[in-house]
């Protein structure tokens, strides 16, 4: 293990400082199961006075109303202290994540300042449209800060999901109050910190840092709060629905789960096809919400396929995340490697045949090995469960229509990646595949902050990342004068 002498923020960050509280969550190393630390869990009455602060900074800097460049100076200010603070955030991201350090210094924070910069370039890009109305009369359509943004993020990326909803939100004229993940706080922390030494006005950004129940309950239910946009499982997403319809409506962005299908057809470069299966499931250790954790394969092609896969997968070495080189990541906690091995088991019980993994590695911390599980139908609970983990099924069809038909899950739809050299069919089946994102001869996002993201059916509601993310942070007005 490698150590890193580096002091941890300390309580919630409310109106540009510290706030100490009642220590009453542990932070634990997932490398090691090594308590890191502990923060209090804020409740109505702390976040009560974050979203005040957030009101009251919004007021006192009239950041809304601002000259738009001035919002993209101050952001991309807050970017290039990103970058420059690029070893303290890995570290802060490594100590508690899933995360290695190296690869966090090397990507999560210079892509996380990237977002910023991409979203403060909407500032003085994006606003009102003039509409064609009679000659008497003149109208437009103006789009406005709501004021007051909510963001929950989860555990598995911590800075670049806060760089996610962050990003858009302050360019877009707004004050966030956003709750990081119990597990992983810190790098959220620091970011706002880093902000205000940006010149980003104190409360703009507000940390408080719980639990869902408690904390997160408390800020989607805030009359206060005019706008909630959370990352997170499709339950979490349920119950915040549930939560905001009972205290009054209001809009929500959610990015919710996912179980997305990687569907390959036999005319496919299949060394190409087994490193992006590869990249599809295994980096952070299965746990991202696009994981294509379905893998479905012509039948004419699938030994061979399985056996590189196979392959690919035995090479892969856990490390701990502060190593200085990065390795393959832990499960973040006990607990969820426990859930992860028992609907392996269940799918191998119901008949699955095991192809590789199915178990621990043999080591300290929670680290489970890449698994591959054949012989599965669509009832098997590895197939309609989001496992969150090194763990992919392995299916096989002969036609399109089946392909399509086994593609399609009955509550997912956030993304699938479709190989073919058959422009055609590409072209065919992108229309078919029901997943907000399809990737066509590769798999996962690139560095295109262009492009939004975002579930259907139960993966989500709106957009994050994009040109959407942006308008998504403002609301439209229409106005008719009569002259």
């Amino acid at each position: 293990m490698r150590e890193f002498d580096i002091p941890l923020p300390k309580g919630h960050f409310i109106g540009g400082t510290y706030l100490e509280d009642t220590e009453v969550i542990d932070v634990i190393s997932p490398s090691s199961g090594a308590r890191i630390g502990a923060i209090p869990c804020a409740d109505a009455s702390v976040v009560d006075q974050a979203v005040s602060a957030a009101r009251a900074a919004l007021s006192r800097s009239n950041w809304g109303g601002l000259a738009p460049r001035e919002r993209l100076r101050a952001l991309h200010r807050w970017a290039d202290l990103m970058e420059a603070e690029v070893d303290t955030l890995a570290k802060l991201e490594a100590i508690c994540s899933s995360r290695p350090y190296a690869q966090a210094r090397a990507g999560d924070v210079m892509v996380t300042a990237e977002q910023i910069r991409f979203f403060a370039e909407f500032a003085d890009k994006e606003g009102g449209v003039l509409v064609p109305t009679a000659d008497t009369a003149f109208g437009y359509i103006a789009d406005e800060p709501y004021g007051v943004i909510g963001a929950i993020t989860p555990w598995n990326f911590p800075i670049s999901m806060a760089g996610w909803k962050l990003g858009p939100a302050l360019a877009a004229g707004n004050a966030v109050v956003i709750k990081p993940s119990e597990m992983t706080p810190y790098t959220t922390l620091y970011l706002a910190e880093l902000s205000v030494r940006a010149g980003i006005p104190e409360g703009l950004i507000n940390v408080v840092l719980g639990d869902g129940p408690v904390t997160g309950n408390a800020i989607t239910g805030h009359p206060g709060i005019d706008k909630v946009s959370f990352t997170g499982s499709t339950r979490a997403g349920g119950a915040i629905m549930e939560n905001i319809a009972r205290h009054g409506i209001k809009p929500m962005t959610l990015e919710l789960g996912g179980k997305s299908p990687m569907v390959v057809f036999a005319d496919s470069d299949l060394d190409l096809v087994a490193e992006c299966l590869e990249r599809g499931i295994l980096p952070n250790a299965g746990q991202f919400c696009v994981a294509g954790s379905r893998i479905l394969v012509e039948e004419s092609v699938a030994p061979v396929l399985s056996e590189k896969l196979a392959a690919r997968f035995a090479t892969h070495v856990p490390a701990d995340t502060m190593a200085a080189e990065a390795g393959f990541s832990p499960i973040i906690s006990a607990k969820q490697m426990n859930r992860i091995d028992s609907i392996v088991q269940a799918a191998c019980n119901a008949g699955g045949e095991l192809i590789c993994g199915g178990s621990a590695f043999d080591r300290e911390g929670s680290y489970y090995r890449p698994t591959l599980i054949g012989n599965v139908t669509e009832t098997s609970p590895a197939v309609r469960e989001e496992i969150f983990g090194p763990v992919a099924t392995f299916q096989t069809f002969t036609t399109e229509d089946e392909a399509m038909a086994l593609a399609a899950h009955p509550t997912y739809g956030l993304a699938a990646g479709l190989f073919t050299k058959d422009l055609s069919r590409a072209m065919r089946l992108t229309r078919r595949l029901e997943a907000g994102t399809v990737w066509v001869n590769r798999y996962g996002r690139s560095r295109d902050h262009i492009l939004p993201t975002g579930g259907w059916k139960a993966s989500g509601l709106g957009k994050d990342l994009g040109r959407e993310a942006y308008h998504a942070n403002r609301r439209t007005k229409s106005v008719l004068i009569d002259l």
